[in-house]
């Protein structure tokens, strides 16, 4: 009898899909929608919203490579299955328990050493599993970026905690609408001198006028809420808002009126909408090189660059937990007295302060909107102090229509001044002191003439 033998079974198929592929399309679809969801579904979200949505992202990257790599190729990664199911956890708990700036701040004492140790995990185990060029160009990388985050992060944390000049120092808290405001005065007579700061600056950015302007008459300072050492408003806080918050903070410290108002950059327009509203009490204004009420039509660059920033503003909180800040920090408000100096570059450093900094950009087309009701400064005194360079197309005109509010202004531009310059520094700051002290010279002969 003779046998037929049988051919052996077939064998199984081999998976060859293109392991290097999988890997880059994994992690950049993490990346590309951790962008999208951050700069255009939620821009300027609250910062535990950004940081969830991030993780998530990066969560669904981390699953899609565990996944990809184990259904079509012979270099199955089921170590991403760990990142992608540690991220999901922590942006699923972020976006439901949604922690404020304490709760998050206290968290930067647990997921540092937490994210070095997943890191160090995920660059062992991509050794023993993956054999592409990936592993050397593209995976470890991304790991040493997140050993990099963890230590930014503990690093932050830990500067933070010990920083001095966080520290409120001479001047007082009072609570206004739900919140503590702090203000600070020095010097004697009257009128009072009331600064506003900029946008990105706090009560330290004066030192240099304040020290000058109160050898001649009364001078306060004071920190917008969520800024500096005031605390965070409840809700949002528009251009009225702002000034009601200042009158009731005027009104609990006993500051006596009359006021004259000095705003640099948008404080200058917060001036105008407490002007607008509260005029007996405003006696002169010296606006430094101010924003204008027509902000987004007479500044062809400014609304481009005002979307950009908006959508930009909700991730800087974020960055700030990895010790961004306090790297970027270091270029700004150099030309201070060196205790303004690091007290203006910790808050500059400071995740809570880029909170306000978001809340306030978010506020501020309503704001200039709401500068327009001054439509007249009368006779009152009124000095534009404006920066001779750096300016943007279209500033130089706004600045002379600012002039025209009032019957008694004068213009000045200070050529060697650049927008920061007439604050931080020390010789171009001696020209807005002095512009203080012409209008509330000026303040007072229209006082004592009237009586």
């Amino acid at each position: 009898m003779t046998t037929q033998l049988q051919a052996p079974p077939e064998a199984a198929e081999t998976k060859t899909g293109h392991i290097a592929r999988i890997v880059v399309a994994s992690l950049a679809s993490g990346l590309v929608a951790a962008l999208i969801l951050v700069l255009v579904v939620v821009p300027a979200a609250p910062e535990y919203v950004t940081t969830g949505l991030v993780m998530l992202a990066f969560a669904s990257g981390w699953a899609m490579l565990a996944g990809l790599s184990t259904r079509w190729t012979d270099q199955p990664q089921r170590w991403a299955r760990v990142p992608a199911a540690s991220m999901a956890i922590v942006g699923t708990a972020l976006l439901v328990t949604a922690p404020g700036d304490h709760v998050m701040s206290a968290l930067g004492w647990i997921w540092p050493p937490a994210l070095l140790a997943l890191a160090v995990w995920m660059i062992r185990s991509v050794r023993r599993e993956l054999r592409s060029r990936t592993r050397a160009w593209l995976i470890q990388p991304v790991c040493a970026v997140l050993a990099l985050a963890a230590v930014g992060g503990a690093t932050q944390t830990v500067l933070e905690s010990m920083d001095n000049s966080l520290q409120a120092p001479a001047g007082q808290t009072y609570a206004i609408d739900g919140h503590r405001m702090f203000l600070h005065c020095t010097g004697t007579g009257s009128p009072t001198v009331l600064l506003a700061s900029g946008f990105g600056e706090r009560s330290p950015s004066w030192a240099w006028i304040t020290a000058t302007v109160a050898r001649s008459t009364r001078v306060c300072v004071y920190d917008r809420a969520g800024q500096g050492w005031s605390e965070a408003a409840a809700g949002p806080q528009d251009g009225v808002q702002l000034a009601t918050d200042l009158h009731a903070l005027l009104a609990s410290a006993h500051i006596a009126r009359p006021y004259v108002v000095a705003g640099h950059s948008v404080g200058g327009t917060y001036n105008m909408i407490f002007a607008a509203r509260y005029p007996a009490e405003v006696a002169g204004m010296v606006l430094l090189d101010s924003a204008t009420p027509e902000q987004f039509t007479a500044l062809p660059n400014y609304p481009g660059f005002y979307s950009t920033f908006r959508r930009a503003s909700g991730i800087l909180p974020t960055l700030a937990r990895l010790g961004v800040g306090r790297i970027t920090s270091v270029t700004v408000f150099g030309g201070l007295p060196t205790k303004a100096r690091n007290q203006e570059r910790s808050f500059n450093a400071s995740p809570r302060d880029y909170q306000g900094q978001r809340d306030e950009w978010s506020e501020l087309p309503t704001a200039f909107s709401q500068a327009k009701a001054l439509t007249t400064f009368g006779a009152k005194p009124l000095i534009v102090v404006t920066a001779g360079r750096g300016q943007d197309p279209g500033w130089s005109a706004a600045q002379d229509k600012l002039t025209l509010l009032s019957t008694n202004s004068v213009h000045r531009t200070i050529h060697g001044a650049d927008h920061a310059a007439l604050l931080d520094d020390k010789q171009y700051a001696q020209e807005s002191s002095n512009a203080i002290d012409e209008v509330v010279a000026a303040a007072r002969l229209h006082a004592e003439l009237t009586r």
